[in-house]
């Protein structure tokens, strides 16, 4: 599991989106920008699926997320 408070691109917020993680300043949980990873470009996601999101921070969330992904022993 991911600890999302770490990323300065992240939030939770009691109540909003049922806790979920969200892009900060968003109703964008960071889950739909991470499936949306497996099929797209942070370039198609940041411009196409949700261009509030923006390029720059779809390139920092997946990284973010590559980097502080449990690792399997």
């Amino acid at each position: 599991m991911i600890d999302w408070s770490r990323c300065p691109d992240a939030e939770r917020i009691p109540g909003k989106v049922s806790g979920a993680w969200l892009v900060k300043g968003t109703r964008l949980t960071i889950q739909a920008v991470l499936d949306n990873a497996e099929d797209y470009t942070p370039e198609v996601i940041g411009t196409e699926l949700y261009p509030a999101l923006g390029v720059e921070r779809a390139r920092r969330i997946i990284k973010f997320a590559r980097q502080h992904a449990p690792h399997p022993a």
